[in-house]
């Protein structure tokens, strides 16, 4: 070891401080050949998902059976010496504890000897998922109440006779006590907690389907997780902050897509202000154009399918006059052709849209002042400050909206790879957009860390100040504005799409990144801008779903790009052909799964069918991928290196261990 009296002497505060945790040369030696051991384990597997989109059933499967992963591990045990049927019943049993024994117990004569040959097999299988990790790792992921037990029953040497009737005797008590089911439980708990190290959410967890809610209890719970937000999750988040524009937007897309659970039974936001709203100025005015997508899909009866038509149109209004508000007051947004209140010709029935007039579908607007368009009435205004109070009010959503900020942001580099849900704005020459702030021009890595600010500042600057205003502005800037990284367009026809029957006027022209990344030189040039300079780096980015049935592929550029949306979404599966994609980074390598449409949880525990799956093994390591190659590795390296300073300072005199 190399004595370096100068650089301990230049740390001299951080290594005293350091030596109370560490007050021996015994103790930090101990602590250096630990890590230095954990830097050459195999890496952690990371599983990335994205566009869930409310899709809670379908996101705890694949939570719950990793992408394919626990199915694999149980076949590469068990593959020559069990049945598929019993390989299926088990990874069941692993998925779904709880329903699963229920299911059993109604079938099986002899609960005792399947405890016991289920108990042995369950832990073969926390043994060989536990295989990559430390002891110490593996007993902190371990139940709390349990975790003794399973601990010594994972390490057990049955070569050792004078232990074998031990490690049996263990599990014959946890059967006579009837803890058993406890301990299947807690079994298969921690399989899944070790199978995946980390989990990457790719954005767009709100919108279109059930119940986002669940989706992000689930994801609370988790051990590991961080979050891209998608351009759907940050519109709930300005919508959690009391943007009225935002809730509007809230609103327009749940009454679009069937979807008010999630805001009435999930987060408890009554509906019914809106709704008397809507029946007193929309009762005797068409509505037609404003029908929710799909009713049949739910039971409705005709006059709530009425009622939803009127609350629609009732906020829909509300929404285009809230819009060109921020539009008028954020004149660096440069999106006033998204004013179009004020280009409806009522006449002639038409709108002027990019300088071409079109025939409008309904212009029976009964709150809109033809001289001052996008005023809110006064009834509008109080309706509006109802919804806000109940937003804000809502403990739920609350929690949920802090975690997204807490574990969340526009972008993320880890080990070497670039997520983001959207884009990183282009021009057509492959160039970074520049975007115009009140800070100046802005472009790639330095625009996307000041969304990021904004984006925080509107949710948690304080009431009433500027600040907070243009946040609140900003996120809906982020959710729909002209080439924003989350939303990606050039424009959104929400206006067009419901009142313009000419689909010509639907186009929502997309940004160049979607066409100027074609090679993996296109890839490394971005990475590089981010910092990422690593051959294994790859961007990882969701929003745009892949069009399979077309032949699309989720592998770009040589390798360097994946897009991981595939049609979580029922709506978007027509689209796709599929039903979600999802990506899984281990220490072998990268591989791309392709998901079926998922049948039900009911179905899963009763048939023990498990989501179809296709997996496409895309890049392999050259050597198994090490921890000393990760970003934690590198925190590891740094701790090891302080560590052999610490060292230095004690053989130098400098400073005195501390025995007790």
């Amino acid at each position: 070891m190399i004595l370096d009296k100068e650089q301990v002497m230049n740390n001299l505060r951080y290594l005293k401080m350091l030596s109370q945790q560490y007050p021996t040369i015994q103790a930090a030696s101990t602590e250096i050949i630990n890590l230095q051991a954990i830097l050459n384990l195999p890496k952690g597997t990371e599983h990335f998902m994205s566009d869930l989109h409310g899709e809670y059933e379908a996101f705890r499967h694949i939570l719950n059976n990793a992408s394919g992963s626990i199915r694999e591990k149980i076949d590469a045990l068990y593959a020559n010496t069990l049945p598929a049927y019993e390989r299926a019943v088990l990874a069941t049993l692993i998925y779904y504890p709880e329903q699963k024994l229920e299911e059993i117990k109604r079938t099986v004569p002899d609960m005792t000897e399947w405890y016991r040959i289920t108990l042995n097999r369950m832990l073969e299988v926390c043994r060989l998922v536990g295989s990559k990790y430390t002891r110490s790792k593996v007993r902190k992921a371990l139940p709390q109440e349990y975790g003794y037990i399973i601990d010594e029953l994972l390490h057990t040497n049955y070569d050792a006779l004078n232990k074998e009737k031990y490690y049996a005797n263990i599990i014959s008590t946890i059967i006579d006590i009837d803890r058993a089911d406890d301990f299947v439980i807690a079994l298969a708990t921690t399989i899944k907690r070790l199978v995946v190290d980390h989990l990457h959410i790719v954005g767009d967890i709100f919108d279109r389907g059930p119940r986002a809610d669940i989706v992000l209890d689930s994801l609370m719970e988790h051990h590991s997780v961080d979050i891209q937000w998608g351009n759907h999750d940050i519109l709930w988040m300005g919508a959690a902050a009391g943007s009225r524009l935002c809730i509007a937007n809230v609103l327009n897309n749940s009454i679009t897509y069937n979807n008010l659970e999630v805001i009435e039974t999930g987060y408890g936001i009554s509906l019914r202000p809106l709704a008397i709203f809507a029946k007193e100025c929309y009762s005797n005015v068409d509505t037609k154009c404003f029908l929710p997508k799909n009713p049949n899909e739910i039971s409705y009866r005709r006059k709530d399918i009425e009622l939803a038509a009127m609350m629609h149109k009732a906020i829909a209004v509300i929404l285009f006059k809230l819009e060109g508000q921020a539009i008028l007051r954020n004149p660096h947004f440069h999106m006033e052709e998204r004013l179009l209140l004020d280009k409806i010709d009522y006449e002639t029935g038409t709108v002027t849209v990019d300088g071409k007039s079109y025939k409008l579908r309904d212009c029976a607007f009964p709150t809109v002042d033809k001289e001052h368009p996008y005023d809110l009435t006064e009834e509008e205004q109080d309706l509006m400050e109802q919804l806000r109070f109940s937003f804000q009010r809502s403990e739920k959503l609350q929690r949920h909206i802090r975690f997204l900020y807490a574990k969340g942001g526009l972008y993320k580099c880890y080990n070497q790879n670039l997520l983001f849900h959207g884009c990183i704005p282009m021009n057509e020459d492959g160039s970074l957009m520049e975007f115009d702030t009140p800070e100046g021009p802005l472009s790639g890595k330095r625009f996307m860390d000041y969304c990021e600010t904004w984006a925080r500042r509107g949710y948690y600057a304080q009431w009433g100040t500027p600040e907070r205003q243009f946040g609140k502005d900003y996120l809906w800037f982020l959710w729909c504005g002209k080439n924003s990284p989350l939303f990606g367009r050039l424009r959104i026809t929400t206006f067009e799409r419901l009142l313009i029957a000419d689909k010509a006027a639907w186009n929502e022209p997309k940004n160049a990144y979607y066409t100027c990344l074609k090679t993996a030189a296109d890839c490394r040039k971005l990475l590089s801008a981010f910092g990422l300079t690593s051959k294994y780096s790859h961007i990882i980015n969701g929003h745009v779903p892949v069009r399979s049935k077309e032949g699309e592929n989720p592998v770009k550029a040589e390798g360097k790009l994946i897009v991981i949306d595939g049609g979580f979404c029922r709506a978007y599966q027509p689209q796709t052909g599929i039903a979600g994609y999802t990506l899984i980074y281990n220490s072998h390598g990268m591989r791309i799964t392709s998901h079926e449409p998922f049948a039900g949880v009911n179905n899963a525990i009763k048939n023990n069918t498990d989501i179809l799956s296709t997996t496409n093994i895309f890049e392999t390591a050259d050597s198994r991928i090490k921890v000393g190659q990760t970003d934690a590795g590198q925190e590891t390296q740094q701790t090891i290196d302080d560590l052999k300073l610490l060292l230095s300072a004690y053989s130098l005199g400098i400073i005195s261990e501390k025995h007790q």
